[in-house]
């Protein structure tokens, strides 16, 4: 078997800019942050997959697909068994048509764009201009933001700030303590509750509470599709004493209730399954 570098891929997709670029796999998690000439498209089918850029964490849930676009650096996370990855990089020939393709967004997948995912599965590799096949994938990335008008309402920001981020990590390790707290936290980690408060607003432009509140929230999504636990202990293990508290906060941030969100798992695997 030939050994194909990480550099050799990455030049390969950007290689020629006219063209569709289309990979079946989970390569994209070799690389640490890197950028593409290209917008891309990544869905997966099982498995759940995180995405992160300088500012902000995204979480790709199943029945999801992320859009990247050009020039944006990130670096794709796979976690648990991903049974099937599509990855597709289109050409900007057509970017300024929407401003869709100039943000970052997560996009539940319907059953029309389910079967063209499927139906691209037989191509690998550059798409040429003027073929069947690239038609089919310019109609793909063209009804995109017709089918694609309610992205997924969260996301972890992110900072660089080296006084902040292990409070980050810290709140992430906790999130099953439901006395987590302003107070608390700014003990554990040798902050005055003034301090800590202005130290998020001024990184990460949110509060203590709303990123808590978002943590809690992409765990529970994790949990919920990745797990048996039923939605009570996902409750309690991110932190809910109330389980009505945590499903009215679920829904309010999510769209969804959590019960409405942990069928996306059955969905998927039956899916799977008649594949």
């Amino acid at each position: 078997m030939i050994k194909v570098k990480n550099e050799d891929l990455l030049f390969a997709i950007d290689e020629k800019p006219e063209t569709m670029y289309v990979w079946h796999s989970r390569f994209e998690d070799r690389f640490q942050d890197h950028k593409h000439l290209k917008g891309q498209l990544t869905y997966v089918e099982g498995g759940i997959i995180f995405l992160y850029t300088k500012e902000k964490s995204y979480f790709l849930p199943a029945r999801h697909y992320v859009w990247i676009p050009a020039g944006v650096e990130h670096h794709l996370q796979h976690r648990y068994h991903a049974a099937i990855v599509r990855n597709i990089y289109f050409d900007t020939t057509t970017d300024d048509e929407s401003p869709f393709y100039k943000q970052i967004g997560i996009y539940p997948v319907n059953n029309l764009l389910l079967e063209m995912f499927l139906f691209s599965e037989r191509w690998n590799g550059n798409i040429l201009p003027k073929t069947h096949e690239y038609d089919f994938l310019n109609t793909l990335k063209n009804i995109l933001p017709v089918v694609s008008e309610h992205p997924l309402p969260i996301a972890l920001p992110t900072t660089e700030n080296m006084r902040l981020r292990p409070v980050l990590r810290y709140i992430v390790d906790g999130l099953g303590n439901d006395n987590m707290s302003l107070e608390s936290v700014g003990k554990a980690m040798g902050f005055s509750e003034r301090t800590l408060s202005r130290l998020f607003q001024s990184a990460l432009d949110t509060s203590f509470f709303q990123y808590l509140k978002l943590a809690r929230m992409i765990k529970a999504m994790e949990k919920l599709l990745e797990s048996d636990a039923t939605i009570s202990e996902v409750a309690y293990q991110v932190g809910y004493n109330s389980i009505s508290s945590f499903s009215n906060t679920f829904y309010k941030m999510v769209g969804k209730r959590p019960s409405e969100f942990k069928e996306l798992k059955q969905s998927t695997l039956t899916k799977i399954n008649l594949v």
